[in-house]
């Protein structure tokens, strides 16, 4: 379908910054511009309680934030470990607050939050090691912070839902712990060179571009054979039996777009209960701006009910 009216308008807003692509601007400078889209998030959602926490990690302790949903209710919540966008080398607790406060509400669930390691200071797989190790830490310390270990789901927005993924992986093969599901966001999956049409299709103008993806996974893989990593690219793994059930959002006008969809269909194919949503006329990041774009409150609600749904099969 044509692209939104509301995606052209702040397209058009981003255009009239008249910023360079990413490359040709200090990392410095882009990452201090990155808190100007928070004017598009929205107030920041009340939710009952936040704790500002670090965890152990393998690089060193890692600062996470856990939010209590409003509608707590009684007993132990689902949780739900989340990681944030910005290709691993933008994105903080701060960028994806009301994204997590919201999901928290709708659930409703514990969400923690995690400020992984960002590279280029921190190369692959340095978020991956810091994501894997949240993970594992809420299973072991879930009701410490209100959630049942049993009903532990992770989820993320782009690299954030690419870290997601990997965890997701990485804990079937260890056989621990038992994620109960996976919300992937518009997902990296696979490497901008594999030859997706949504990369050539919407390399430019749609405010995520093949441009600033190179860049994002240029400054994270160390070199060219870690494109073939599953850890980075999960769409490479061979064998995606016996995950956790996932639901799969992408943008119709993302490069990213056919990436996530493959994916889900390679879990489909697997025997992994998997619901995949295209939001048409959307772009890429729409998720978290949902006073830009309004779409993004059911895409929020979609999120949500999928976690609801999926985490309370697990009581029964």
């Amino acid at each position: 379908m044509p692209l939104d009216p509301e995606a052209r308008a702040y397209l058009d807003y981003v255009k009239s910054l008249g910023r360079p692509p990413y490359r040709e601007q200090a990392l410095a400078t882009v990452r201090e511009r990155q808190f100007a889209i928070l004017t598009f998030a929205g107030e920041p959602e009340p939710v009952a309680r936040i704790d500002e926490r670090t965890i152990p990690g393998p690089g060193g302790p890692i600062p996470v934030r856990i939010y209590t949903p409003m509608r707590s209710g009684a007993g132990l919540l689902p949780a739900l470990v989340y990681f944030h966008g910005g290709g691993w080398v933008l994105g903080t607790l701060d960028t994806h607050d009301n994204v997590c406060r919201k999901l928290a509400n709708q659930t409703p669930c514990v969400v923690l939050a995690v400020d992984y390691r960002l590279a280029p200071e921190h190369k692959f797989p340095a978020a991956v090691e810091d994501a894997d190790a949240a993970v594992m830490w809420v299973a072991e310390h879930a009701e410490e912070i209100g959630a049942d270990p049993a009903r532990l789901a992770a989820g993320g927005d782009s690299a954030g839902g690419n870290l997601a993924a990997v965890v997701a992986l990485m804990a079937r093969d260890r056989g621990r712990p038992p994620l109960a599901f996976q919300l992937l966001i518009y997902p990296v999956t696979d490497h901008y060179a594999a030859g997706m049409a949504s990369y050539a299709e919407n390399a430019e103008g749609y405010y995520l571009t093949r441009d600033n993806m190179m860049w994002f996974i240029d400054h994270y893989l160390r070199d060219a054979r870690d494109r073939d990593d599953p850890r980075f690219a999960p769409l490479r793994h061979p064998d995606l039996r016996g995950l956790p059930p996932a639901l799969v959002l992408s943008a119709e006008y993302d490069p990213l777009r056919d990436e996530g969809e493959r994916y889900a269909e390679r879990l489909r194919a697997a025997g992994v209960p998997t619901r995949m949503i295209r939001y048409d006329g959307m772009i890429h990041g729409f998720f978290r701006l949902p006073l830009a774009m309004s779409r993004a409150n059911q895409a929020i609600a979609d999120a949500a009910a999928g976690l609801r749904e999926a985490l309370a099969a697990r009581l029964s």
